[in-house]
């Protein structure tokens, strides 16, 4: 074990957190005195709801044992998509916006399909590492009959996925339902199996995509909106138009932290998915750049991270994977290069699940880092 664990990657993500805490104080004020009359309410509920608990969630997962996780993997993850499935249930499931995500569990609630993104990680790190042997060579591949890998490999790990897809698609959750996916494919295709699984279940997830946009109106109306965003600017192409007008707002230096105009009520969800916008308006072309770049270290530490043991390089992977394509996915849904997905940006965005389960990541990558 090293004495100390990866600096750099931990000043990186406290100080991305910091920063977002101090753009949100502001960011937050038209929201809180519109809904409750006091400016700060949402700044001391994401802290309070949020930040702290997300880093005493991030602390306990670097105390624990990498081996525990591994051993426990299995229990973690059916644990989650049995929390899943209790969303559907009366008092104690949440309806909002026509989904069913959220578990009350009294002063606050959670989502577990965020929490899904780490159990799902661990268990599929802990079946390759007991499935598929770290030796399996191109020579022993070769002698290893496609049936075998058909059966044992292939045909398992797309179970998986479809209980997955199957709790998600209840929740009409698509957006989360893709990042998991390209996670724990990534994580598969690194696991040395033969490409044609890899392609295979590519291309059917991309079947599924088609589908997924064609049965709900909505998905398919984002699509449209992307291709041609002037059609309907008033209606779907509404969130997307203020969300440029934001960027185009700030300019190369922005108007200030703070300064923004589109927070007091033009850009609907300023606080969740659209941040990236106001981030953009406040701080110009350089922060968003520097924003940017923060989660290209992020990425470029954590694979650097990833060298150690096989579960702890799986993990790790899909760990740095996972963070990185949902910031991307936000920043680029909100520049207009890709639909809107409602996924929050990490560290930033409001909401205390999604920031809970990313300082876990956090916490199990400094673990790693200590290996």
């Amino acid at each position: 074990m090293k004495q100390r664990f990866d600096y750099f990657l931990f000043f990186l993500v406290a100080g991305i957190i910091a920063f977002g805490f101090l753009f949100f104080s502001g960011l937050s004020v038209p929201t809180s005195m519109k809904n409750v009359g006091e400016p700060n309410y949402y700044l001391w509920r994401q802290f309070f709801l949020g930040i702290l608990p997300a880093i005493i969630c991030g602390i306990i997962a670097y105390k624990i044992p990498l081996e525990f996780l591994r051993k426990n993997a299995l229990f973690l993850v059916s644990a989650n998509i049995v929390a899943l499935f209790m969303v559907f249930l009366p008092f104690i499931g949440i309806e909002a916006k026509g989904a069913s995500r959220w578990l009350n569990l009294g002063f606050f609630s959670i989502q577990p399909s965020e929490f899904l993104k780490i159990t799902a990680i661990l268990y599929l790190s802990a079946w390759v590492c007991s499935k598929i042997p770290e030796h399996d060579s191109a020579k022993s591949k070769a002698t290893t009959s496609n049936k075998k890998n058909f059966v044992h490999t292939f045909l398992p790990f797309v179970a998986f996925l479809a209980l997955i897809f199957t709790a998600l698609f209840l929740q009409r959750d698509a957006s989360t339902l893709g990042i998991i996916a390209i996670t724990l494919l990534v994580i598969y295709f690194s696991s040395k199996t033969p490409l044609w699984h890899s392609l295979t279940i590519f291309f059917g997830g991309l079947a599924f995509l088609v589908f997924l946009v064609i049965f709900e109106s909505y998905r398919l109306d984002r699509w449209l909106t992307l291709l041609n965003p002037d059609a309907d600017p008033l209606g779907v192409g509404f969130q997307i138009k203020q969300a440029l007008i934001a960027l185009g707002s700030g300019g190369i230096l922005g108007k200030g932290l703070g300064l923004s105009v589109q927070k007091f009520g033009f850009l609907p969800e300023s606080m969740t998915d659209s941040i990236f916008a106001v981030f953009g308006e406040e701080l110009g072309i350089i922060g968003c750049i520097a924003l940017i770049c923060a989660f290209v270290l992020f990425f470029w530490r954590g694979i650097k991270i990833a060298k150690t043991d096989r579960f702890s390089k799986m993990v790790a992977t899909g760990i740095v994977f996972w963070i990185t394509l949902q910031a991307f996915i936000n920043i680029s849904s909100s520049i207009g290069i890709f639909p809107l997905t409602g996924i929050p940006l990490p560290f930033f965005s409001y909401g205390g699940s999604h920031l809970m389960v990313e300082l876990i990541g956090v916490g199990l990558l400094l673990k790693i880092s200590k290996t």
